[in-house]
């Protein structure tokens, strides 16, 4: 899994974590269209130690794919009801206040 911190000026980083797999593959269905971009989702490869103390602090986050989802779930940090597939691919978007 990769995972990649992006900054914002309001200090509300998103955090972006994805399979490994998926990275600039489009994902499709319906009229919803999702591109896995490097540049968005291909960040660092930490261990789940790590992960987990950056994900326990996220507020937003951005999780996509079958590992990234299963270890977000696990961590506690999203719930079932977030996760939506696309063209058969968990993703999920949590913001906390």
């Amino acid at each position: 899994m990769y995972i990649k911190i992006h900054e914002t000026p309001e200090q509300r980083n998103i955090i972006a974590l994805c399979d490994k797999a998926l990275i600039g593959k489009t994902l499709t269905q319906g009229e919803i269209e999702l591109k896995v971009s490097e540049k968005f989702y291909k960040g660092e490869e930490l261990n789940e130690d790590k992960l987990s103390l950056i994900l326990k602090g996220a507020i937003n986050l951005n999780v996509l794919g079958e590992k990234a989802i299963a270890f977000a779930l696990k961590c506690g940090v999203i719930s079932e009801n977030n996760i939506i597939k696309i063209q058969g691919v968990p993703h999920a978007q949590s913001t906390s206040s």
